[in-house]
């Protein structure tokens, strides 16, 4: 089967890792296990394992300020009487294989705008993930859909696409999968269903820059791609996204969309044509991803080696990593995700685990809650809005069906580490894999106390 999950074992093979300090490899020739010292755990009152932050991001060179500048000092601050943001869009489409690009304000209006373009209106259903950011959903109410959640595949922690049918109704009109965290969700299922129900395909690839499913990179599978530049994203700008696509007829709605509905090749000649919004992006915006674009596949490749290394690394801690699909030909590592299992703790719960690492220095999450239960998403329902659209016999339908109890289960056990700790060398990894190690040996002393 084209989509079944890599095992954490099999995630780990190819990475050719030696020996390091304080490490000893162990098992298989691939894999590490760590042997540390026995100092005490930082919440115990120990040594924390770091003491030194990890990498600054976002990163800042000469090229930057020079791009920044000289938008700066063109004066030409607005797309509309500059060429920066028109470069820029030409190239991200290059880089990604699409045949259009459009810079947006951000990733959220990325997914509005490709919503708007296919035609997602009131009464339609759109299917997307339990387990991603909330900027997904806001997307799709913005447009009086609903959402309606698919449970997550607990191997990958992404849309389980084995569950698309069973949600599937008339009022289907879109398929939203998120490549979460750089990983990529199974396409080739996605495709399956969409191409049988002629659906759309939206891919929220707003963590994903150059992730990759069969050598094609993402954003470039579905009928639209959306990606987000935000400050905390592989590729940032502060704030700013696109929209990519294949075809013309998306590309030129989404053009005007984003332009207060000016049409792409007629302007107002001859009045506006379309509704809109104004969601250009600034030239400065434009010049800085230009510049972060020199650095970012030498970013990406060391990523790519420190993420290996930590996932051979915890194979068998009880820090689970977070497998992917054998056609995700590239992961970008947004976020490490992975799984605790308190049974390998002594029954330390996740709460506790992730204040003793953090403690250890090392900036380590809980990823997502379950965004089906969020308190916002029934205030939308019982909106005056939301009355008009849909009978009260449907939203009690669709509150019902409203369940993903694989995601529950994740929610409470899930961790996410961000990409600034693989960012550094293999010293960093190895510390955070010695602070897990630390923290198991002493798991029932840190219970108890």
């Amino acid at each position: 089967m084209k989509g079944k999950p890599l095992s954490r074992r099999d995630f780990a093979i190819g990475v050719g890792l030696g020996s390091a300090a304080g490490l000893a490899v162990k098992g298989h020739p691939n894999s590490v296990t760590v042997v540390a010292n026995d100092s005490r755990p930082a919440i115990l009152g120990g040594t924390p394992v770091r003491s030194q932050p990890f990498p600054e991001w976002p990163v800042i060179k000469e090229i930057d300020e020079q791009k920044f500048l000289d938008s700066l000092r063109e004066k030409n601050w607005c797309r509309l009487s500059g060429d920066i943001t028109t470069g820029f869009e030409q190239k991200w489409a290059e880089l990604l294989g699409v045949r259009h690009a459009i810079g947006v304000v951000n990733g959220t209006n990325a997914l509005y705008s490709a919503l708007y373009a296919l035609d997602v209106g009131p009464g339609d259903e759109v299917l997307v993930p339990a387990y991603t950011f909330v900027a997904t959903v806001n997307a799709v109410v913005q447009q009086y859909a609903l959402p309606v959640f698919i449970d997550t595949d607990p191997s990958t922690q992404l849309m389980d696409t084995r569950k698309i049918e069973a949600a599937l109704t008339a009022d289907t009109r879109c398929i939203m999968p998120v490549h979460m965290g750089g990983n990529v969700v199974d396409m080739d299922g996605v495709s399956r269903v969409a191409k049988d129900r002629n659906l759309a395909v939206v891919e929220d690839a707003c963590q994903a820059h150059f992730a990759e499913w069969n050598g094609k990179r993402v954003g470039s599978l579905g009928n639209v791609g959306c990606f987000s530049f935000q400050a905390s994203k592989i590729l940032p700008c502060g704030e700013g996204g696109a929209v990519v696509t294949n075809q013309p007829e998306l590309y030129d709605r989404m053009h005007a969309f984003q332009n207060n509905g000016r049409d792409r090749v007629t302007g107002t000649k001859n009045g506006y044509l379309h509704q809109g919004s104004n969601l250009r992006m600034t030239e400065f915006q434009a010049a800085l991803l230009l510049a972060q674009l020199t650095r970012f596949e030498e970013q990406c490749r060391n990523r790519d080696a420190n993420a290996k290394r930590l996932a051979a690394a915890l194979a068998e801690s009880g820090v689970d990593p977070a497998g992917q699909y054998k056609n995700c030909t590239r992961n970008t590592f947004y976020v490490f995700m992975a799984r605790y299992r308190p049974e390998a703790f002594k029954g330390l719960s996740r709460d506790r685990f992730l204040r003793a690492i953090q403690q250890e220095g090392i900036p380590i999450g809980a990823g997502y809650k379950p965004l089906n239960k969020e308190p916002f998403l029934e205030k939308i329902l019982q909106s005056r809005a939301f009355r008009r659209v849909f009978s009260d016999a449907r939203l009690k339908k669709y509150r019902e069906m409203n369940v993903c109890p694989v995601n529950d289960a994740l929610c409470k056990e899930a961790l996410f580490l961000s990409q600034r700790c693989l960012l550094g060398g293999p010293g960093d990894v190895d510390q955070i894999v010695g602070a897990v190690e630390k923290i198991k040996r002493h798991a029932e002393e840190i219970a108890r106390n």
